[in-house]
Parts: structure tokens; C-alpha cells; sequence
């Protein structure tokens, strides 16, 4: 999960070179963040699979499965909206990265139950960064930073809470 906050800031740092303008490139804009999407998706998706052969538990593929499954309506309904602006209201597409940030803390708040309580707390980051983001009104919402300091402080933040919860889980 720390991976895919790195993964972000390295997104960020690309369509700061590649994409000055992303409001008149909008086509490359969601390019470099979907494909980020989809490896941060498919790393994410290898480690769970990796962790569940570990524990080697019924119960774990389970929890999983149903984090998951509380997870990817919040994903489809993204990739929905995304599609529905880009065609029907380009002039719109600036609340785009706001928007998934949103429906992204409504993600982690839907699978808050299968995860460490503190988690409340990732979901609560991805939606004020969200709201931030609508909170511009313009194209600035579009700049590198807001999804990458959103992605990558957010995927570290998520990363830490598992991995001290997990040790705290250990040591009793």
C-alpha cells in the first residue's frame, strides 16, 4: 500500500512535466491517473492474494472478499461518472479528480468494518481532500498535486494504519 502513495507522487510528477496544461489535455490527464489506478489496483490486488496464502485461513479470503465487494461499487460508480463527464460535460471535467477522491473515502468508509478502526481516519483524509478539490471551482483542481498529495498521503496514511494495527495485533 506505501507503494502505491509512492506510486502516486511518481504520477504526480509526471503530469507535472508531461502535462502542464491538463485542462487542454484532458485525454492525457486521465490517462497518467487511470493507468495509476490500475497498477495501484492490480499491486494492491497481488499483495492481498500473497498475504491471504500466508495465513493460509478461510477466514482471511473471506474478509477480503467482502472488503472488496464493499469496495467496488465506490470504483465502478468513478469510472461511471468519469465516462458520463468527459462525453456529455466537458466543461465539467475539472471536479473529476474531487469527485474520485470523494467516492473513494466512501469506499473506505464502506469497508471500514473489515478494517482496523483507525482507518476512519484514511476515509476522513480522502474526503476533505475531495472536498477540497471541488472547492477550487476551476481547472486548478486538475494540478498534479491534488491527486497525487491526496493519493500518496492517503495510500502511506492506510499503509501505516495497517501495518501498526498489525504489529499492535501481534504483540497480544
Amino acid at each position: 500500500l506505501a507503494a502505491t502513495g509512492i506510486l502516486s507522487m511518481f504520477a504526480a510528477a509526471a503530469q507535472a512535466r508531461w502535462v502542464p496544461d491538463p485542462a487542454n489535455h484532458i485525454g492525457t490527464y486521465l490517462s497518467i491517473w487511470i493507468w495509476t489506478a490500475v497498477a495501484a489496483a492490480a499491486l494492491i490486488g497481488t499483495q492481498m492474494h500473497a498475504r491471504t496464502r500466508r495465513i493460509h485461513s478461510g477466514l482471511a479470503d473471506e474478509m477480503i472478499r467482502m472488503a472488496v465487494e464493499q469496495f467496488l461499487p465506490s470504483a465502478v460508480a468513478g469510472a461511471l461518472i468519469t465516462v458520463v463527464l468527459v462525453r456529455f460535460v466537458p466543461s465539467a471535467v475539472w471536479l473529476l479528480p474531487g469527485i474520485w477522491q470523494v467516492i473513494f473515502s466512501l469506499g473506505v468508509f464502506s469497508s471500514c468494518r473489515f478494517l482496523p478502526r483507525p482507518m476512519v481516519a484514511a476515509g476522513a483524509w480522502y474526503l476533505l481532500t475531495g472536498l477540497v478539490c471541488i472547492g477550487y471551482g476551476d481547472s486548478r483542481a486538475l494540478s498534479p498535486w491534488a491527486m497525487g498529495t491526496a493519493y500518496g498521503v492517503g495510500q502511506l496514511l492506510v499503509a501505516g494504519i495497517l501495518f501498526f494495527t498489525a504489529e499492535a495485533g501481534d504483540e497480544r
